[in-house]
């Protein structure tokens, strides 16, 4: 269900667009960040000036067709539904609570919030895994078997099959970086340092991460146990790709999670925090992409929590000043930060999150320092 927070927040730092409209009618693939926007300099706010109409059943649901209008109560913003407007849907039109309106596209996260686990490096350490797959195939699909080692299960039991993405890594700075779990050797330029840093991102097959704080499984498929044993004989009932020999076991999880978020700004946003990997090109994704960032809910860290994201400048000489005699060759700069973009979490782990690029003037990219959200310009 989805979902307008109703509560009595304090609204004296809501910034109004002096554009806004005086309402607006709610249509079908709307979300309460960008309804939100077309009033607020800052959409996040939202839920800090959200007032329900009284007369309304269900005040936590809005649906296409309800009128959102800004007015002022005693020279503070509120933000009003009205389903009982003079502006409505046809009469032929009708609503369901499956019609309600997100706070941001779930279709977009829903992958990553019921696919998506960090473990810890102890969670990690000792799974089980595919030993191969019926008839000694690379792949194994929806109805075919694959065998399992060092599971102890009892028949019928049922399982998720993950396979590692990325290894979150402590290089032994205090920063997390990535380690990419492919076969042989990359290097990757550490814009985060200088232009001359570079740190490597290693097959975890050929070296294990010096200080792992988490390791990235994204679950491919769903077993149950056919025959238990030392060697364990699987059905797959469920797939989202084929099943390979050395993919991890993980019991099954099939609970609810959580599709309402309310965003809001950490009063104190911790040191270093930045963004690890992303969802697309290395160079940059944009609206509504998926980005991964080093901290979690050990550092206090909640969803909904909203981050500006800043390119970091880039270290360079100065070859125009050294050729004009105004600075040594040795003389550097560094550029200053750019903003890119606004996040919003969406799902915590220990001391990894994952967010959503939520608008911005251009990508967001690896490396990007984010910060508190007052902070874009």
């Amino acid at each position: 269900a989805a979902l307008f927070f109703i509560g009595v927040a304090v609204a004296q730092d809501v910034s109004v667009r002096s554009d806004h409209p005086d309402e607006y009618v709610v249509v079908k693939g709307d979300t309460l960040w960008d309804i939100s926007g077309r009033f607020l300099d800052k959409p996040w706010q939202w839920p800090a000036i959200w007032h329900a109409n009284p007369q309304i059943e269900n005040p936590h649901l809005i649906y296409p067709g309800d009128v959102i209008s800004l007015v002022y109560v005693d020279g503070v913003p509120q933000l009003r539904v009205n389903r009982g407007g003079t502006k409505k849907l046809s009469p032929s039109v009708r609503v369901s609570d499956r019609d309600a309106i997100y706070a941001i596209p779930y279709d977009k996260i829903k992958p990553y919030i019921r696919t998506i686990q960090v473990l810890s490096p102890e969670d990690y350490e000792g799974l089980p895994y595919i030993v191969a797959n019926n008839d000694q195939r690379h792949n194994a699909t929806n109805s075919d078997q694959t065998y399992a080692r060092g599971l102890d299960a009892q028949v019928g039991q049922e399982y998720a099959i993950a396979r590692l993405s990325n290894i979150y890594d402590d290089m032994g700075d205090g920063q997390i970086r990535r380690v990419l779990p492919k076969d042989g050797w990359k290097q990757v330029p550490n814009v985060w340092d200088s232009q001359e840093d570079i740190f490597n991102t290693v097959s975890p097959w050929n070296r294990r991460p010096k200080n792992p704080v988490g390791y990235e499984m994204v679950v491919v498929s769903r077993v149950r146990v056919a025959q238990a044993g030392e060697i364990s004989v699987l059905d797959i009932i469920q797939d989202r790709t084929e099943v390979k020999p050395g993919d991890l076991i993980l019991p099954w999880q099939d609970e609810g999670y959580e599709s309402v978020f309310y965003p809001k700004a950490m009063d104190t946003v911790p040191e270093g925090l930045r963004v690890l990997a992303t969802s697309g090109q290395k160079s940059g994704v944009g609206l509504y992409s998926i980005i991964a960032m080093n901290g979690g809910s050990n550092d206090g860290i909640e969803p909904g929590h909203v981050f500006a994201a800043f390119r970091k400048g880039a270290v360079m000489a100065d070859e125009v000043g050294y050729r004009e005699g105004s600075f040594s060759k040795d003389a550097e700069v560094r550029l200053p930060e750019v903003y890119d973009g606004i996040v919003m979490v969406f799902r915590t782990f220990d001391d990894i999150s994952y967010a959503m690029v939520m608008g911005g003037s251009r990508v967001v990219a690896e490396y990007d320092v984010l910060r508190h959200p007052d902070m874009r310009p």
